[in-house]
């Protein structure tokens, strides 16, 4: 059976949800019950303004009866949500792929406070394609590529270039110098998620990650780095580049944790490259972001 293919609302991409096991006699119940941080009369506005859908893509009530493993699809609403000026780019567009070129400072899915300003909306509102899912994810502070399924008969497919390790990944990053090391040199750890819950640690044990690195400019001040991950760990780069004594021009987060007011520069790291050979049709694929990072050397 197909999964449901819900409308976006308002360029919105729904969030989808498939009802766990539980007590509840009604979807409604439920809701309140999963998203605690929501409360219930949100969410009988958000029902009575057709918000929340079933599988056949009709909106609930608040008497739809709960059944499990039923899939609804919802639409996030964040108030006074901030607007994001940075405008991404669309780099390539067919019947199964989408990559766009992400600038600094835009989630690339909606999350926290952003639902309108994120790439994945802007994404949908701008090709009118509901079915855009994100295949891989870089961080709000990131700049450059991100591939999309455009199709969900082929979104497998596309998938597996991650899942195997079968797509070439090259980010560009601007840190300080590490004359003591040899380069090109390959950093592997064990990357476990850390504190508060949004950090990322390295700790003892087997490595579950790996980052090939090296340089493409030298100055006094700072270097240029090539950085090519082979896993794909939450804040992988980041984490390894602080590690080694050289965390990335304007982290805020590595290696310790910085007040951000929102006034600081970007991060000065860039999702540069992509390629692979596509799963469909086995052309070699190479994509080549536009953006550059904005720090001097000098």
């Amino acid at each position: 059976m197909s999964r449901p293919s819900f409308p976006p609302q308002g360029g919105v991409p729904a969030s989808r949800l498939q009802l766990p096991p539980g007590p509840w006699a009604t979807v409604f119940d439920a809701l309140v019950a999963r998203f605690p941080q929501v409360d219930a009369a949100t969410w009988r506005d958000r029902i009575a303004r057709g918000r929340v859908l079933d599988a056949q893509c009709d909106p609930i009530t608040l008497q739809t009866p709960y059944r499990v493993g039923a899939e609804i699809g919802y639409y996030r609403e964040v108030l006074d949500e901030p607007v994001i000026d940075a405008v991404e780019r669309i780099l390539y567009v067919d019947d199964h792929l989408v990559v766009a070129d992400k600038p600094h400072g835009l989630p690339v899915a909606p999350t926290g406070a952003f639902v309108t300003q994120t790439l994945l909306t802007r994404l949908v509102a701008a090709l009118g394609n509901p079915d855009l899912v994100p295949l891989h994810r870089i961080d709000r502070g990131t700049a450059g590529l991100v591939l999309f399924s455009a199709n969900p008969a082929s979104r497998a497919a596309y998938q597996s270039l991650f899942r195997e390790s079968r797509i070439s990944k090259a980010y560009e990053a601007l840190a300080p110098p590490l004359p003591a090391l040899a380069f090109p040199m390959t950093r592997h750890s064990r990357i476990e998620r850390g504190e508060p819950f949004f950090r990322m640690n390295e700790v003892e044990g087997a490595p579950n990650s790996e980052t090939r690195i090296d340089v493409l400019e030298r100055s006094a001040r700072l270097w240029r780095y090539t950085l090519s991950p082979v896993s794909g760990r939450k804040h992988q780069l980041r984490v390894h580049m602080a590690a080694l004594g050289a965390p990335i021009l304007h982290d805020p987060w590595y290696p310790t944790l910085q007040d951000d007011d929102g006034a600081r520069p970007p991060l000065q790291l860039l999702a540069r490259a992509l390629a692979f050979d596509d799963p469909l049709d086995g052309r070699l694929r190479r994509f080549e972001s536009e953006f550059r990072l904005s720090e001097s050397l000098d």
